[in-house]
Order: C-alpha cells, then sequence, then structure tokens
C-alpha cells in the first residue's frame, strides 16, 4: 500500500486517514476508529445546501507546519450551524492545506442537524465534503483530512464568545509552542469569562 509523508515525517497509508497514530496526542484517530458508528441523530440525506455568508472565516492557522504541534490554528464560527459556517472554512483550508475530502466533529460542538455531506462551491466548481460526527472527539476539536491523507487539527471557538478572548485562543492555537490541547484552550475561555463577570460584579 502506498503511503503519504506528513511534515513530521511520518508515513500514513493512503485511504486510511483514521487508522494512523495522532502524534499530536489528540487523543481523535484511535477513538474513532473503534467507534465507526453514526452519532444518533446524524442524517444520511442529500448534501445540506445552505446560501453561507460570503464573510471570510474567522481563521488563524500555524504558519509553519514543519514541526509537530498539538493544533494547527483556531477557527472562530459565526454560528452552530454547520451547512452555514463548514464550507467557508472548507475553501480556506483549501488553499493552504490542499483539498479536503472530510472532516469530522464533535457532535455537542454543533446544533442537531448534524449533517452527513455538505456541498462546498468553490472556484473549481461544486464538490461534496463528507461530514463525521462522534461523541467521542475531545471538546472544541475539530479535525479536516486533505485529498493526500494530511490531517489539519483545529480549535473551535464558541460563537458566542468575546472577541478579545476568542482571538487570543486563536493566536494561541496557531503557536508552534502551544502545549495546550483544545478542551483546555476552551476551558481558558470560560475562566477568562468567570474573572470578568465577577470584576463586574465587584465593580457594580
Amino acid at each position: 500500500m502506498t503511503g503519504v509523508t506528513r511534515a513530521d515525517g511520518v508515513n500514513r497509508p493512503v485511504g486510511t486517514p483514521l487508522a494512523w497514530a495522532d502524534v499530536k496526542g489528540n487523543a481523535v484517530t484511535g477513538a474513532i476508529a473503534r467507534e465507526r458508528q453514526a452519532v444518533p441523530g446524524a442524517t444520511g440525506r442529500e448534501p445540506e445546501i445552505s446560501p453561507a455568508s460570503l464573510a471570510s472565516p474567522r481563521l488563524r492557522l500555524r504558519p509553519d507546519r514543519s514541526g509537530v504541534a498539538l493544533l494547527d490554528g483556531g477557527w472562530w464560527p459565526r454560528s452552530a450551524d454547520p451547512a452555514t459556517e463548514l464550507p467557508r472554512l472548507i475553501l480556506a483550508l483549501d488553499e493552504r492545506h490542499g483539498r479536503i475530502t472530510r472532516v469530522m466533529l464533535g457532535a455537542a460542538d454543533w446544533n442537531a442537524s448534524r449533517p452527513r455531506r455538505i456541498r462546498v462551491d468553490g472556484p473549481a466548481g461544486s464538490r461534496v465534503v463528507r461530514l463525521g460526527w462522534f461523541a467521542s472527539m475531545p471538546a472544541g476539536l475539530l479535525t479536516a483530512i486533505s485529498a493526500n491523507g494530511e490531517r489539519t487539527d483545529l480549535v473551535t471557538i464558541p460563537p458566542g464568545t468575546g472577541e478579545q478572548d476568542a482571538a487570543a485562543a486563536m493566536e494561541q492555537a496557531a503557536q508552534a509552542g502551544n502545549r495546550e490541547h483544545a478542551p483546555a484552550i476552551l476551558a481558558g475561555i470560560t475562566a477568562a469569562a468567570v474573572r470578568q463577570n465577577g470584576q463586574a460584579l465587584i465593580r457594580g
């Protein structure tokens, strides 16, 4: 079987993106490979089509992928609707990391629609990208798989996060020296919001 060598020097077998060891330690691939079943509520109907906004995705990516890092960046969607938000993200990742063919998401991070396929309209025409919904995904983690088997791991910032906290979290996730997984970054956002609310009560 032929393979694809990632920037981290590890050869990944083509066609089996869920089976390789996760060198970033994001605890995704092994659990998902064992699970491999649909999350309740996920729909296998025709690809979701949404009049997605033309606004660019609020995305911060690691500029240099030559080394191993826990995350490749952060993304701050404007809503919890995957049909609206994902096409913009996929097109942006196409430009940086190659043609995206599959996206894996945590069921708890989005609304209950959970489409299994989504149509993406890009400069090269329309295509369908498969979506996988998994209860075992770490909180906030989104993994995109490109046509060559390469993966991109992003922390997904909740849409209702304040601009300052969201920007700081995306910046942290895009740093080569980041040592925090997606759940820890989200926990930091929550802690910052609690501190801000406490200070506001004190001042009030």
